[in-house]
């Protein structure tokens, strides 16, 4: 099952994945309460997905799916930067994490990977949660970004790219408004003075 709200990638990744011998997609959506709805009837072997989908945070379909369909295997493809993402996709349930500017080779590699009952991710970021855990620590622990929400850390991700507030408004389909009070929660749950300092902030957290 594909999960991707941009009609242009949605349609590429459905001919590429459609035109191996050993893979085909059963269904494809654009928002996550109408995918969600489909996962009895189809029955998918494995949910490909964005994070940025009509409605709600394609996190939220990643918890809703894994508590009630255990068995579905999840892998994320998506623009958001892996260093902010990967550890909470694969805590929300998910077996993989793949950024969208790899080539066609790794996607299709990780889908492999993930319906065989492997995990998914770059070597970058498997190498630095070996690290983590080697060094006694358990990924994002005490972090600050986990004080954020879904959508927060979404907003946040968006910042670091150098978004402004109307871009990330338009990207996540939501109201001005709404990005402002995420900006504003953000910065008081981060003890951020200004928006300065949040953009200083997105942009380093993406650098690391």
């Amino acid at each position: 099952m594909l999960v991707e709200d941009h009609p242009v990638m949605r349609e590429g990744l459905l001919q590429l994945i459609n035109h191996e011998p050993d893979l085909s997609i059963c269904g494809q959506y654009e928002d996550a309460a109408t995918a969600f709805a489909a996962i009895p009837t189809l029955c998918p072997d494995l949910v490909l997905m964005d994070l940025s989908l009509r409605g709600s945070s394609g996190l939220e379909l990643v918890k809703n799916s894994r508590a009630s369909y255990p068995k579905v295997r999840i892998l994320v493809l998506s623009m958001h930067d892996e260093s902010l993402y990967a550890e909470r996709v694969l805590r929300a349930g998910a077996a993989g994490y793949i950024m969208k500017e790899e080539a066609a080779e790794k996607v299709l590699g990780a889908i492999r990977q993930v319906l065989g009952g492997g995990v998914y991710l770059s070597e970058k970021m498997g190498a630095k949660l070996l690290r983590q855990w080697i060094g006694g620590k358990p990924p994002e622990a005490g972090s600050s970004l986990e004080r954020l929400s879904d959508r927060e850390l979404e907003v946040f991700g968006l910042i670091g790219q150098g978004k402004g507030t109307r871009q990330i408004a338009q990207h996540l389909r939501l109201s001005v408004k709404t990005v402002e009070s995420h900006r504003a929660h953000i910065k008081e749950k981060l003890n951020l003075k200004d928006a300065n300092e949040l953009v200083h902030t997105a942009i380093r957290v993406r650098g690391e």
